[in-house]
């Protein structure tokens, strides 16, 4: 009788095999080589590469924008307080926007399913630093994940069985007007509810949202609204304002005319304080070392009135700003998905409130304010990154117009820092150029 020998069988280390897998992956990008973009047009300065184009952004005193902001989620400053001259009654002035109607051939007296239920139209104010963006996703703190467990008390007895049913935690369902990142302020979000109960008030659900995170999320108002209110698609524009502060004594007018030596940004001591819990994707900063030759020239400061002249020439007209986006699905890099119509681009200087109390003097700013009918992942935050480059440079003052004709969206510069940025409001009627921020 032959007796059967089992046949040993090879052990293959897979945790060896994934880090040899990795090593290789990581040596491979370490390697990879991102050349700069070879920009055709002529400008003044040399351009800043991606790297001196981040660093320039990040240099600076983000810790007074972001307590700004703060102060004005909590009520003790406004809009006011940093445009003093300019008009900002309009800003928490929207009770007549969106109008209390039905739709054709469905009468009050007579509501059924979808028609039967309450929507609310929902104003609120958060403080970006204090979230993980707006979206809501497992693990993380964001401002939707904390508004819908809010909502939750306020959810129809159907729709909460089904939730039980299905495991789920008691939460409602909240729509957006726009979707903003880690980092990024509103002053007036606007986001609905819906609910079959009649009982439900107003400030019900105001007191609600504004119990779940005291000092880091408000509500502005809350009222009822048409059922055919969409937050997202019933919106005519969106406004946003970007606060770029200035370091001490920088920007003194000197602008590119001062003819500047290349600085070595990375040398400035306040380079790399910056926290703020950003700590996203740095996009193209590694550049081929032969695109920074020896003598040449390169800015280390610009001026708000050329920034200003660059966004001027945005107005008015429907454009594809595929460009200046970042990270969008390949399907929306094409066609009408990436065009958008800027009402209204203007950049002016400021100095932020010193503090609640008054004492002393601000920090000196530049405001970019941006009203467009629609807006692409981070477009607005390339835009003002890529207007500053291009003003440094001292560009063509349709320098923004010709990188839309770019085939590579290493042409723009890398992302501005989200601590400055702020969507200001949301309207749902036509735009009136007449109304705006910095005129």
């Amino acid at each position: 009788m032959i007796k059967s020998v089992p046949v040993p069988v090879p052990v293959v280390n897979i945790s060896k095999h994934i880090r040899k897998f990795f090593m290789e992956a990581q040596t491979e990008t370490k390697n990879k080589v991102y050349f700069h973009y070879n920009h055709t047009d002529s400008c003044k300065f040399a351009r800043w590469n991606a790297r001196e184009s981040y660093e320039f952004m990040y240099a600076r005193p983000w810790q007074d924008v972001v307590d700004f902001y703060s102060n004005m989620v909590n009520g003790r400053l406004s809009l006011s307080d940093l445009f003093v001259t300019e008009r900002t009654s309009f800003i928490h002035d929207d009770d007549n926007e969106i109008p209390e109607v039905e739709l054709e051939n469905h009468s009050s007296k007579d509501k059924s399913g979808k028609w039967e239920r309450v929507t609310f139209k929902i104003l609120v104010s958060y403080h970006g630093g204090s979230f993980d963006g707006w979206q809501k996703q497992p693990g993380l703190n964001t401002v939707q994940g904390l508004v819908e467990k809010s909502l939750g008390s306020f959810v129809d007895d159907r729709k909460a069985q089904l939730l039980k049913e299905l495991c789920k935690p008691l939460e409602g369902c909240a729509s957006v007007a726009g979707r903003t990142d880690k980092g990024v302020s509103a002053l007036q979000q606007v986001c609905s509810f819906y609910t079959w109960r009649k009982d439900v008030k107003p400030h019900d659900i105001e007191d609600a949202i504004n119990s779940v995170a005291p000092g880091k999320i408000r509500v502005i108002s809350v009222f009822q609204v048409s059922r055919a209110f969409h937050p997202n698609f019933s919106a005519k524009w969106r406004r946003y304002l970007y606060i770029f502060p200035f370091n001490d004594g920088e920007n003194e007018e000197q602008g590119y005319d001062s003819g500047l030596e290349v600085d070595n940004l990375c040398s400035d001591e306040r380079f790399g304080e910056h926290s703020n819990g950003c700590d996203e994707k740095i996009e193209n900063l590694l550049i081929n070392d032969e695109d920074v030759l020896e003598g040449v020239k390169k800015p280390k400061s610009f001026t708000v009135s050329r920034v200003n002249m660059l966004l001027k020439q945005l107005e008015g007209k429907l454009l594809s700003y595929k460009i200046f986006a970042r990270d969008t699905k390949p399907s929306r890099n094409t066609g009408p998905p990436t065009e958008c119509l800027i009402h209204h681009a203007r950049a002016i200087e400021a100095r932020l409130p010193c503090s609640v109390n008054g004492y002393g003097q601000g920090t000196k700013v530049m405001c970019v304010e941006l009203v467009a009918n629609r807006f692409l992942r981070k477009m607005v935050r390339v835009l003002v990154a890529t207007s500053i480059r291009e003003a440094a440079a001292g560009a063509e003052e349709d320098a923004l117009l010709k990188l839309m004709d770019a085939t590579c969206r290493r042409a723009t510069a890398p992302p501005a820092p989200p601590d400055g940025l702020c969507l200001v409001d949301v309207g749902y009627t036509e735009f009136d150029p007449s109304i705006t921020l910095i005129t």
